[in-house]
C-alpha cells in the first residue's frame, strides 16, 4: 500500500480555504458562541450564588423556627405550671372553706347539744321541783288532816322559832 502524498496546490487551497472559515467563523461565529457560553456561566454562577444564598436563608429560617418552638415550649410549660399552680391553689382553698365550714358546723352542732342539754336539766330540775311539790302537798294534806298532829306540827315549829 502505498501513500498518497497530495499536492501543493491542493494544501494551498485547503490552508486558504481553512483560513476564511476561520476567519468567518470568528468575525460573525465566534464572538456570539463566546458571549452564548460566557452566558451561560454566568446564568450558572448566578444559579449557584442564589442556591447557596437560599440555603443560607433555608438554615436562617430553620434556626428561626427552632427559636420559635423552643420559646413556644417554654411557654407552655410556663402556661401548664401556671394552670397546676392555680388548680393547686383552688384545690387548697376549697380544702380549707371546707375545714372552716366543717369547723362551724361542728361548733354549732356543739352548741346546740348544749342547749339541749340545759334545756332538758331545767326540764328534769322543774319536773323535781313539781313532783317535790306534789309529795309535799300530800304529805301536809294527809298530816294535817288530823286535829293532833296539826297542833303536833305548830308546836315543833314554834320551838324551833324560839330556838334560833
Amino acid at each position: 500500500m502505498e501513500l498518497v502524498t497530495p499536492g501543493i496546490g491542493l494544501l494551498f487551497w485547503q490552508t486558504v480555504t481553512f483560513l476564511i472559515v476561520l476567519f468567518l467563523l470568528g468575525k460573525f461565529a465566534w464572538k456570539p458562541i463566546m458571549s452564548a457560553l460566557n452566558e451561560r456561566e454566568t446564568s450558572i454562577e448566578n444559579a449557584l450564588s442564589a442556591a447557596e444564598k437560599a440555603k443560607l436563608e433555608m438554615q436562617a429560617l430553620k434556626a428561626d423556627n427552632e427559636k420559635l418552638l423552643a420559646e413556644a415550649r417554654m411557654e407552655r410549660d410556663k402556661i401548664l405550671k401556671e394552670a397546676s399552680e392555680a388548680a393547686n391553689s383552688i384545690v387548697e382553698t376549697s380544702k380549707q372553706k371546707a375545714n372552716e365550714e366543717g369547723a362551724r358546723m361542728i361548733a354549732q352542732a356543739r352548741e346546740a347539744i348544749e342547749n339541749e342539754k340545759r334545756a332538758a336539766i331545767t326540764e328534769v330540775k322543774n319536773m323535781a321541783a313539781s313532783l317535790s311539790l306534789e309529795i309535799a302537798e300530800q304529805i301536809l294534806k294527809r298530816e294535817l288532816s288530823d286535829k293532833t298532829a296539826q297542833q303536833t306540827l305548830a308546836q315543833d315549829y314554834i320551838r324551833e322559832v324560839t330556838l334560833n
